[in-house]
């Protein structure tokens, strides 16, 4: 499973990227959301009343929180800064998922769950570095749009975990999707200018398309991966699938013709040096 999410969420932020070219960032995360919306609106229109009334407003909190606006964070971001660091900054998430997990939800901080989520960021961010020949370049009024949404995705993850753990992934995503999808698609019909540029612009089918691979995949299909995932492990090791973001960033690059750099082997055994510490059960904590 966090295979299958490596393997959809490495490809999300070139496609983020794709569709900016052509729409603006309300856009590009206003088609994301609405076309997740409308592919599990099915599921979400025979779950809606199957899932107890006290357990809806958590869904709609993370409907909103980790489903909704990091759409539209990633893609404000990603118009000042590119998308490998795009996929560092997305690595903070199991960092804070620990912090909030901590903060928000009582959980028990183990020395190897710490230390598992600090070598695995130092891994993402070595990785990146490496590859991309030290030219990572740094705006942070936009990157904070980034950071923001890893703090959203962190808050949904123990969630999860804590409040839902006992309600389907399924029924978590659609009717995540169905209570934010409805307002995002009114306001993308009636308040942009979508539908002209659509029609109109020469990239606009095409920019269309890589945004609703987007939706089905990078937020439909792998969100309610992810949510289960959560359920089964824990929230910090369910997030450490953005450690491995940028390793299939350099597979893709590889298969590409581009240079393999033999520190990016180091760092690659570091990520997995790190997720193996987060899932691993430590008997010893610090609070």
């Amino acid at each position: 499973m966090l295979g299958l999410l490596v393997f959809i969420w490495g490809t999300s932020f070139i496609l983020i990227k794709r569709g900016l070219e052509v729409y603006s960032p309300f856009e590009v995360g206003a088609i994301r959301v609405s076309v997740s919306f409308l592919v599990l609106l099915p599921f979400a229109l025979g779950r809606l009343r199957q899932v107890p009334r006290e357990k809806l407003k958590y869904i709609i909190i993370i409907g909103v929180v980790g489903t909704g606006l990091p759409a539209f964070l990633f893609a404000q971001a990603q118009t000042h800064i590119d998308s490998s660091l795009a996929g560092i900054l997305n690595s903070l998430t199991p960092l804070f998922t620990l912090l909030f997990g901590i903060l928000l939800f009582g959980q028990r901080l183990s020395w190897l769950r710490a230390m598992g989520v600090l070598l695995g960021l130092a891994g993402a961010v070595g990785l990146i570095y490496v590859t991309g020949e030290g030219a990572v370049e740094f705006h942070f009024s936009f990157a904070i749009y980034a950071i923001i949404a890893t703090i959203l995705y962190a808050i949904q993850s123990n969630m999860i975990k804590f409040y839902l753990n006992d309600v389907p992934a399924l029924s978590i995503a659609s009717l995540g999707f169905f209570f934010v999808g409805i307002p995002v698609l009114i306001l993308l019909l009636f308040f942009t200018d979508f539908t002209q540029t659509l029609l109109s612009h020469e990239h606009g089918l095409s920019a269309f398309g890589y945004i609703a691979i987007l939706g089905i995949f990078a937020s439909a299909i792998a969100i309610i991966i992810y949510n289960k995932l959560i359920q089964i492990t824990n929230a910090v090791f369910a997030s450490s699938v953005t450690y491995f973001v940028p390793v299939l960033a350099l597979i893709w690059g590889v298969f590409d013709g581009e240079h393999f750099p033999a520190l990016a082997l180091i760092f690659t055994a570091i990520i997995l040096m790190g997720v193996f510490l987060v899932n691993k059960k430590s008997k010893k904590t610090i609070c």
